[in-house]
């Protein structure tokens, strides 16, 4: 039986989300439900690279930007998300290179859960202790 986790999440009157009813996030008026839905792309995304880095004992730091178009999907007539890029920016330690380097990014694109939940396939785009990988 596979692993399974879960999650809550609260939404007050005033806006104010909390996490598993406990620590508080004030996002105020500028965040919408769309940006939330970025924020938890790159933290997955640089969790799950975090994660597979460990096990070769590679340390990982990072930051990253995302964008995204919400239109109509032609197959359906629906607003949604139809584009999503995500742009990481990490250092790991040691490096690592050439096939080694792109199976780590590779793993951690296919088990950040919130990339792979979403319909419109994120891109992404890596650069690693200054170069952009291939």
């Amino acid at each position: 039986m596979p692993k399974r986790f879960e999650y809550a999440a609260s939404l007050d009157a005033e806006g104010r989300l909390l996490a598993d009813g406990g620590s508080r996030l004030e996002p105020g008026e500028a965040w919408s439900a769309e940006h939330l839905v970025l924020a938890g792309l790159m933290r997955c995304t640089l969790t799950s690279l975090a994660f597979h880095a460990e096990r070769r004992s590679v340390s990982v730091r990072g930051r990253a930007d995302a964008q995204a178009v919400v239109t109509k999907r032609e197959e359906d007539g629906r607003y949604a998300l139809v584009e999503v890029e995500c742009g990481l920016d990490v250092e790991l330690d040691p490096a690592l290179q050439g096939e080694e380097l792109a199976e780590l990014l590779a793993e951690a694109e296919r088990d950040c859960f919130v990339g792979a939940s979403l319909t419109a396939q994120p891109r992404y785009e890596w650069r690693v202790n200054g170069e952009l990988a291939p």
